[in-house]
């Protein structure tokens, strides 16, 4: 038997030996930068980290709701994307979408010692919002929300949550399931599906001292 110690992080203090002697202490973090004709991003990710922010998008409800995905998820985030907003606002978001799964998969490496599923309900006033999420290295994005939903704040169009998860979860390898249970206010729906998949994903990467190696049969995540 053997004791266990939080020091106000989320991951735990272990024993020594074997795997969880090796992520005594270690900072999971990575940084990405992608630039295309349509984008110039570059995104610092901590899984290990204290829920802080620095944001640049362009884009004030989702510099908004990246806020809360870093503090509910309790990450780090420090990201300045340079986007034609302009245009429109699907690129930023999207590419954004894209450089958080680079950074996540990177940060988490082999996934060696996650628990690899995450499960979260979030309520936000009428709205309910269930996400779960596997570390699986297989992308798949179902998402299943109420249809024609009226722009937020008159710019931001609800599809483009969809867009972004589906370039989370595509180019970070997790299986995603997010459903709006109940809702009717675009603001509370979209806040409830970042602050569930924040909580959700901070449950999959946490490190589980019972975990030796990484948490599948087929011994690769």
């Amino acid at each position: 038997m053997f004791h266990v110690q939080f020091k106000n992080q989320k991951k735990p203090v272990f024993p020594s030996g074997g795997l969880s002697d090796l992520l005594q202490g270690m900072v999971r973090e990575s940084k990405i930068e992608r630039k295309t004709s349509e984008t110039s991003i570059a995104l610092r990710f901590v899984v290990d980290g204290k829920g802080e922010s620095k944001l640049v998008t362009g884009i004030p409800f989702f510099d908004h709701m990246l806020t809360l995905f870093a503090r509910h998820g309790v990450f780090d985030l420090e990201l300045d994307a340079r986007g034609d907003i302009a245009v429109d606002y699907h690129h930023t978001v999207e590419d954004t979408g894209i450089t958080l799964g680079q950074a996540l998969g990177k940060a988490l490496e082999d996934k060696a010692g996650i628990r690899r599923y995450g499960l979260s309900y979030v309520p936000m006033d009428e709205a309910l919002v269930r996400v779960v999420v596997d570390l699986s290295g297989r992308p798949y994005l179902a998402f299943n929300a109420p249809k024609n939903v009226e722009p937020i704040g008159g710019s931001f169009s609800f599809q483009l949550v969809e867009e972004f998860l589906r370039a989370v979860s595509v180019h970070g390898g997790m299986n995603l399931h997010v459903d709006v249970l109940a809702g009717r206010d675009a603001h509370h729906m979209a806040e409830g599906v970042f602050k569930a998949f924040a909580r959700a994903l901070d449950q999959a990467t946490q490190i589980d001292p019972r975990v030796e190696g990484v948490p599948s049969t087929k011994g690769i995540l």
